[in-house]
C-alpha cells in the first residue's frame, strides 16, 4: 500500500478530534461543522490531490462554465442542493415534551428508533401523535422554501 492509500484509509478510524486538526494542517481553517463523512471524503480528496495533483486548470474552468449555465451564475442557487434533503449521514435532533429525538437522514429514506421512514412527517406523526409538516417540525422549513 501506498503512504497516501494508507493515510486515507486510516481516515475511517481516525478520531473526530484529530479529523480536525489535520483539517487545520491540510486547509490552514477552521474545520467546518459537517458530519464526519463529510470530513473523512474531504480529507481523503485533498490527501490525493496533495499528492497526485488537482483538476486541471481547464478542467475547472470547464465545470465552472457547466455550473453557471445550470444555475445562470448565482452562488445562492449553486450552494443549494437539487432536492433540499439534508445531506446523508446529518442526524436531526429535535426536543418535544422534554425528550429529546434523533433521526439520522440516509439515502432515500429516514431513520428513526431503528427504523426506517420515507418522510420525516412521518417521524413527527410518530413522536407527537398528530399531523404535522416533517420539515417545519425539524426546524428545516424555512431552508426548504428558499
Amino acid at each position: 500500500m501506498t503512504d497516501v492509500l494508507a493515510r486515507v484509509v486510516a481516515l475511517k478510524t481516525t478520531p473526530i478530534s484529530e479529523l480536525k486538526q489535520l483539517w487545520r494542517d491540510l486547509f490552514d481553517t477552521e474545520p467546518p461543522a459537517y458530519n464526519r463523512r463529510f470530513l473523512e471524503n474531504r480529507l481523503a480528496y485533498r490527501l490525493q490531490e496533495l499528492a497526485h495533483g488537482g483538476l486541471k486548470t481547464s478542467t475547472v474552468k470547464r465545470l465552472e462554465q457547466l455550473g453557471e449555465q445550470l444555475d445562470g451564475g448565482k452562488a445562492k442557487v449553486r450552494s443549494r442542493r437539487a432536492n433540499d434533503r439534508p445531506v446523508t449521514g446529518t442526524t436531526l435532533i429535535r426536543e418535544w415534551q422534554g425528550t429529546a429525538y434523533e433521526v439520522t437522514v440516509q439515502t432515500g429514506h429516514f431513520e428513526f428508533q431503528g427504523q426506517r421512514y420515507q418522510s420525516l412527517s412521518a417521524i413527527a406523526k410518530a413522536i407527537t401523535g398528530t399531523v404535522w409538516n416533517g420539515w417545519a417540525f425539524f426546524g428545516l422549513r424555512s431552508r426548504r422554501q428558499a
